[in-house]
């Protein structure tokens, strides 16, 4: 015993507060504890789902000649997750890794990289593509290197790299899709007053572009399919959605005039708030550092400096928890 007083629930920043968490299933136990300990509700419905590429066929060739690079690029832990596994199936070992340069993007990529005992040489200061060639700027020219990333990236690293001189191979480690089921339950939660989040979390853009996929699926066929700034106002597609799923006939709880009203969206970083935008939605938090434990101060910051939500101040007032 310490001596000191337990927590209260109730004591905590987020307590009451309603946090949809969207990340992969396997990936979300991370920020929804972090919000948890918080005080926070936390609804899980996976806006991607990672798979296995078609093929490992690119990535195997690359791996069998990797001695013939000089740099390695690793951007997520689920790119570690594949070319290890690849490596392991190709009984490849990490000795065969050692004359490499490795740049990791996220403090989470490096630690999974060096649980396989392998150096990180380099992780930039920011956790974006750009601060990747920015940090590798005078160190590749003329050299070989390999980035392994899903299929569907931003195209900064490789483009950039190259006017620098640099030798660059892209393969594919991994696809991110958009889940089958999560379209009703994410419809279901928004148009419930019992159940409708304060805040919408998003870890990446491939997280806002199936979100945008799952939420006005008539209007985006496939979220990769269209240039974003060319389909309009997601906010009054999402109104408009809303009309068509709402109670009919005023029976059952209330619906919203639109399925984001009152509705805080957190983005992990400037590339996730640039996607939001791009579909116009708003970015109410935005993370500093850009990794989860980032994400969640920045939400629990939102309350501390910012007061309640307001939607959150509503439902305290009316007395439903």
């Amino acid at each position: 015993m310490n001596g000191s007083a337990p927590i209260k629930t109730r004591d905590l920043p987020l307590t009451g507060v309603r946090v949809l968490v969207g990340r992969a299933r396997h990936q979300a136990s991370k920020l929804s504890s972090g919000l948890r300990k918080l005080g926070a509700q936390v609804i899980e419905i996976p806006f991607i789902e990672i798979r296995r590429p078609r093929s490992y066929g690119a990535l195997d060739v690359a791996l069998r000649n990797i001695r013939t690079y000089d740099w390695l690029i690793l951007t997520s832990v689920n790119g570690v997750d594949a070319v290890w596994e690849r490596l392991r199936k190709l009984r490849i070992t990490s000795t065969h890794l050692r004359h490499l340069q490795v740049a990791a993007i996220g403090p989470a990529t490096k630690r999974a990289i060096k649980r396989r005992g392998v150096k990180v040489s380099v992780v930039p200061k920011e956790y974006v593509a750009e601060s990747v060639v920015k940090n590798l700027r005078g160190r590749v020219k003329e050299k070989r290197v390999l980035l392994t990333r899903a299929k569907v990236a931003r195209d900064v690293i490789p483009r950039e790299l190259r006017k620098l001189g640099a030798e660059v191979d892209v393969v594919e480690a991994y696809e991110t899709v958009v889940p089958r089921c999560s379209g009703k339950q994410l419809k279901r939660i928004l148009t419930d007053s019992q159940l409708r989040p304060e805040v919408i979390t998003f870890t990446s853009s491939s997280s806002v572009r199936n979100f945008v996929f799952l939420s006005v699926p008539a209007q985006n066929p496939h979220p990769f399919a269209q240039n974003a700034k060319g389909w309009g106002t997601l906010a009054r597609k999402l109104a408009e959605n809303t009309n068509q799923v709402g109670t009919p006939h005023g029976r059952g709880r209330p619906r919203h005039t639109g399925l984001l009203d009152d509705i805080q969206f957190a983005s992990i970083g400037p590339v996730t708030s640039a996607t939001l935008r791009e579909f116009g939605l708003p970015v109410h938090i935005e993370a500093r550092e850009y990794t989860i434990p980032g994400l969640i101060r920045a939400i629990e910051q939102s309350v501390v400096v910012g007061g309640r939500f307001p939607r959150f101040e509503k439902r305290e007032a009316s007395g439903t928890h």
